[in-house]
């Protein structure tokens, strides 16, 4: 396991995740590129903790996620699976967890104070952080063509992951509401949702 891990999270974080997976009784599994999300969860029917993570995912992003989807095990653990999958109890395990790796050693320093913010309130998704979401970015080795919501302007057409075309509106607060080119239904996009811009 530990070989495998080397390949996937910081050099420095290395024992320490081995740490959490061996307490843990974790069965890792790497996989191949999910769009719609990073890692999950899940009890098997034997008992077994399983979690999965992307193999595409940087160093850092990797790492947050393994310990995201070990705060899940630990948290159904501690406080019983009643408990709200992202609510108080899995925020603060997350954020214990997390703390150990929150160092230079670990994580370079202009993530560090993105991070400290973050860790005071973690979301279900460090995707949902769009600050965070973005300087994690800078660190993945393929950088992609796409475009984040944020940059194209209000009226361009865009294209999701999944095909569908959808035009920019205004933004509400903290998403922007956009209209699906098909439907005329209105969606809220994150505003580091990536796109690929058809026209603007």
């Amino acid at each position: 396991m530990e070989k495998v891990l080397v390949k996937y999270v910081p050099e420095r974080a290395v024992v320490m995740c081995l740490e959490l997976i061996m307490e843990n009784s974790v069965h890792l599994k790497i996989v191949n590129e999910r769009v719609t999300r990073h890692g999950d969860y899940r009890r098997l029917f034997n008992g077994q903790h399983q979690i999965t993570v992307n193999a595409t995912l940087n160093r850092y992003r990797f790492l947050i996620t393994l310990v995201h989807e070990i705060a899940h095990l630990v948290a159904f653990e501690k406080y019983g699976k009643h408990i709200k999958p992202h609510g108080l109890e899995w925020k603060k395990t997350f954020q214990h967890l997390m703390l150990p790796f929150i160092r230079p050693e670990v994580f370079p320093s202009k993530l560090l104070p993105l991070l400290a913010k973050h860790f005071r309130n973690p979301k279900a998704s460090s995707s949902t952080d769009a600050q965070l979401s973005v300087a994690l970015k800078m660190f993945d080795e393929q950088q992609s063509e796409k475009s984040y919501v944020f940059e194209i302007p209000i009226g361009s057409v865009f294209r999701i992951y999944n095909g569908k075309l959808f035009k920019k509106g205004n933004k509400r607060i903290k998403r922007f509401a956009c209209v699906e080119i098909k439907t005329g239904r209105m969606y809220l996009f994150q505003p580091n949702a990536e796109v690929e811009l058809i026209n603007s």
